[in-house]
């Protein structure tokens, strides 16, 4: 995963663009308690280079992302995780990021079973993470049901719950993670130093970058958001997987650089995200040159 391969992979940004070209995300986050999850996403989400963004996230939550993230849609939702309205409407979207913070309850269980079943209609790529992915190894039929544009973003910790979930049957969470990318059509990008991304194919990809600064709450949540705002552009599953995933633990190296591993905060990562994509642009830039 070099920044040569990186920014051949980069969009050029059209000079027509507007918001209504350049991807409409829905990111399904946050319970009461848990808003911070839904705002690092959607603050990553919204510097990825997304037109629009609606956040499906409890009442509760309202003042806290209308303030720290008034570029982003709210779809409030008394009901949530109980109501799945939305779910049953996803026209208008062209990805969806869900799991920071959603809850690991029944009614959380029933809000991405319904996100998963009526999205298996419309075919959108689709992000999973956190809660998600800890409520897919309880009920594993979901999985079936998950369409092959589908990336899961387990860290070591959920993806040996998914292991015990899916009986996987190896304590080796790499061979774990390469097994479930074969068996279910998906790619799994297995969090950690080095990071390492297994394609349904069987090929992996591995980044060097980023550093142990990293480990702090909601980094994963970052992530989360950028990816699902890479794939409402219209990146393929692959790329966004593995772009979002490259400029995550650039941003990650630039903010240890400025604040230090120890003083990091993950909302630090997605502030550092502009002078990643610069790299690559600056990166692509020479390669035109020589062409």
């Amino acid at each position: 995963m070099g920044v040569s391969e990186m920014a051949g992979m980069l969009k050029e940004r059209p000079e027509d663009a507007h918001k209504g070209t350049m991807g409409h995300a829905l990111l399904v986050a946050g319970t009461p308690g848990m808003a911070g999850c839904a705002v690092l996403a959607a603050e990553a989400c919204m510097r990825s280079g997304i037109g629009k963004l609606t956040l499906h996230t409890q009442e509760e939550n309202r003042i806290i992302l209308q303030t720290r993230v008034p570029e982003a849609c709210l779809f409030v939702d008394r009901m949530m995780p109980q109501s799945t309205a939305l779910a049953q409407t996803l026209n208008g979207f062209q990805a969806i990021g869900i799991g920071p913070g959603i809850g690991q309850g029944p009614l959380s269980q029933a809000l991405l079973a319904a996100y998963v079943m009526h999205n298996k209609i419309d075919g959108l790529p689709m992000v999973l993470d956190a809660d998600a992915l800890r409520l897919l190894s309880i009920n594993t039929r979901l999985a079936g049901a998950l369409q092959n544009r589908c990336i899961l973003t387990p860290h070591t910790g959920e993806m040996q719950t998914l292991g015990r979930g899916f009986n996987l049957g190896t304590p080796d969470m790499q061979k774990a993670a390469a097994n479930l990318a074969k068996a279910r059509n998906l790619i799994i990008v297995l969090k950690g130093h080095p990071t390492r991304i297994y394609m349904p194919e069987g090929e992996v990809f591995v980044c060097l970058r980023g550093n142990a600064g990293m480990a702090t709450a909601g980094s994963g949540d970052v992530l989360t958001g950028l990816i699902t705002g890479l794939l409402a552009q219209g990146y393929p599953v692959r790329d966004a997987a593995l772009l979002g995933v490259w400029l995550h633990a650039t941003a990650g190296d630039l903010a240890a650089r400025e604040m230090g591993q120890e003083c990091m905060l993950a909302g630090d990562i997605t502030r550092h995200l502009p002078e990643a994509f610069r790299e690559l642009h600056n990166q692509k830039n020479q390669i035109n040159d020589k062409i």
